[in-house]
């Protein structure tokens, strides 16, 4: 436990901007100040991290540099047991490597522990392979672990991905775990074949399926082969069918390893449900397509995208979207039937800063699963999401853009240069509404809440921004500041007053935890129900949406809340923790049940995102929560702080 609040601090100080209090460190992992300093004091004993964590004044800041080495050098051999995590992934790992099981003694011998310490490790290790359809069984003294060989790799690689930070695969890694120092080049080559067979391609899924390779590569050396009864069964209009054999001539080529038809086979089902899908954008893709595709999945995801639309106010109505999904879900459920959901490193940031994005995956996650019985987890949500916000992001319209007068007093065509440049930089941000080309500027009556100006205004004004005539990249870098401060306030000022209606002395708490987050959200919602903003169906309809995906969307807040919008009204309870509870895997200090009535459908995006966004800043949550000692105080700083 010591070791991997280690971990956990060092993550902490990676995501912060600033410096970091001892008391912040204890409230993020629930423990003491003073305990913060212990795990510190023990973390810069471990090799490479004595100049890791740089304290002052301030607080607690990481040395870059110093934490690119110590990431780079901290993966050990195997043979180094640390903690018990590490002493239970190693036994798991020789009781994969035993054809005939273990002796309990002489492994306690080899891992330094007594007997019974391998026993407790045994006890604690049953129920995860049992969740792979492995099992631990004890006869005498000798262990065995029995199950098949799909889901002994699982397991490995399962191992493998626990041990990795953010949730993403480090090929570098992989190639020392398994000593694969061909595993890049043989990246290289397949996504050359790919590219060539025209697959469009998720690499973070190909990163996945590579750690699967080098596992197999590993096992087939030691003869342990996909037997032909576990090859996996392929669904009708299944595609990739030229996979096996790709794989098992780049496997031979790289490795030297001839892996068999079993080994051949799973692994091209793997990359075909976890890397790949026909390309959207060719004539061969949109045959392929057509094949892969029957009709009822297109209908299936059809309907769902028009039951997300209606209740979100957003058009998901485009037809190479739904193709585009229809192929991801197809993908989806293959791996949900393998049992191998995969793992998305973006799942975090996309939670956190586009919330109502997720929200909407969320959505089509549950219709996908009332539909199919398959229970999505938050991964596989974060790509339903990034299919959702890459469509929504192409979908914006020009008067999205922030219109602009540029001044430039005329000199030849300068201005026509000027504004040529202007667009190549941030024409994604910006539209040209006219160019004044005089140097006697009605500056009061341009019409535009921003203006780039080659001349100075006679006074400075936050609206106008003083950019070169050629325009480089420092001006563009300006211009997208200020138009970031422009909607920023834009939409503060627009929401402010309205958030500030939400919410009422009577659905507010301070310091109160209730035991876990169910008894939080009924105890939140029983005060919206006795102050008549929603029924019982309603609160049950919050419960069932923080089962499936914790609404923990940043360090310091949770959101709980229905995905029907059935509220008697819009209101908002909230309970300001001075000390961190937990929250699914994180750690919270505000929890704001969110209730929405059908008229509010329209505000239901803007709220939502606004709340995420105050309470995303870390500075911004500790001066709401020291300075909230009752309503009228919380009101106070929640104003400040959307004003600043």
């Amino acid at each position: 436990m010591t070791r991997e609040r280690q971990d956990r601090i060092l993550a902490h100080l990676a995501r912060a901007s600033d410096t970091v209090t001892a008391s912040e460190l204890a409230d993020a992992l629930g423990v003491t100040p003073r305990s913060v300093r212990t795990y510190l004091a023990r973390l810069r004993a471990r090799p490479g991290a004595e100049d890791l964590v740089v304290s002052g004044p301030t607080g607690y800041r990481l040395d870059e540099e110093a934490y690119a080495r110590f990431r780079s050098t901290e993966s050990r051999s195997a043979t180094t047991i640390d903690t018990p995590r590490e002493r239970s992934t190693r036994i798991i790992r020789e009781l994969l490597a035993a054809a005939n099981g273990l002796d309990v003694f002489d492994l306690a011998d080899r891992l330094h522990v007594s007997e019974s310490t391998v026993e407790a490790d045994l006890a604690k290790l049953r129920p995860l392979v049992a969740e792979l359809e492995l099992r631990i069984a004890r006869n005498g003294s000798t262990v065995t672990l029995s199950g098949s060989e799909r889901d002994r790799r699982r397991l490995i690689s399962r191992l493998f991905r626990d041990e990795t930070t953010q949730g993403r695969i480090d090929l570098d890694a992989v190639e020392r775990a398994f000593a694969s120092e061909s595993l890049s080049a043989f990246k290289t080559a397949l996504l050359r074949e790919l590219e060539a067979r025209q697959y469009d391609v998720n690499d973070y899924g190909t990163d996945n399926v590579l750690l699967h390779i080098a596992i197999a590569v590993d096992r087939v050396s030691h003869d342990k082969r996909v037997p032909d009864d576990e090859r996996p069964q392929r669904s009708e209009g299944f595609h990739g069918e030229e996979f096996p054999a790709l794989l098992d001539a780049l496997v031979t080529q790289h490795f030297g390893v001839a892996l068999g038809q079993g080994d051949a086979e799973y692994l091209g089902y793997l990359l075909s449900t976890r890397a790949v899908a026909p390309s959207t954008s060719t004539e061969a893709g949109e045959n392929d397509r057509r094949r892969y595709l029957a009709d009822d999945d297109l209908d299936r995801v059809r309907r769902i995208t028009q039951r997300a639309g209606a209740e979100y106010a957003v058009d998901l109505s485009d037809e190479d979207f739904i193709t585009r999904l229809a192929l991801h879900v197809h993908n989806l459920l293959e791996r949900a039937s393998d049992r191998s959901f995969s793992r998305n490193p973006l799942t975090r940031s996309i939670k956190t800063s586009y919330p109502m994005i997720y929200e909407l995956a969320v959505f089509i996650a549950r219709e996908l699963r009332d539909l199919s019985g398959v229970e999505i987890d938050d991964d596989e949500i974060a790509y339903i999401a990034m299919h959702v916000g890459a469509h929504l992001q192409q979908e914006a319209r020009r008067e999205d853009l922030e219109p602009v007068v540029l001044v430039c007093p005329n000199y030849y065509d300068l201005h026509s240069v000027l504004k040529a440049r202007v667009l190549a930089s941030v024409g994604d941000l910006v539209r040209v509404e006219r160019v004044v080309t005089r140097s006697d500027v009605p500056w009061n009556s341009l019409g535009v809440d921003l203006v780039l100006s080659t001349i100075e205004p006679p006074v400075p004004v936050d609206s106008v921004v003083t950019v070169g005539p050629f325009f480089g990249e420092s001006d563009g870098d300006r211009v997208r500041r200020a138009v970031a401060r422009l909607r920023r306030g834009r939409r503060r000022s627009a929401i402010a007053a309205e958030l500030l209606e939400y919410f009422s002395p009577a659905l507010f708490v301070r310091n109160h935890y209730t035991g876990d987050e169910e008894s939080m959200i009924r105890q939140l919602g029983e005060l919206m129900i006795a102050d008549g903003a929603i029924d019982e169906d309603y609160l049950d309809g919050v419960i069932e949406r923080e089962r499936m995906s914790s609404t923990a969307f940043t360090d310091a807040l949770a959101v709980p809340h229905a995905m029907a919008m059935s509220a008697e009204r819009t209101a908002i309870a909230i309970a300001v923790n001075e000390h961190s509870i937990p929250w699914g895997d994180a750690r919270v200090n505000v929890v704001a049940l969110i209730a929405f009535s059908a008229d509010g459908r329209a505000r239901f995006q803007p709220v939502f995102d606004q709340i995420v966004e105050v309470f995303s800043v870390r500075e911004d949550v500790q001066r709401i929560i020291r300075g909230s000692d009752d309503f009228r105080s919380f009101i106070e700083e929640l104003v400040h702080t959307m004003d600043s």
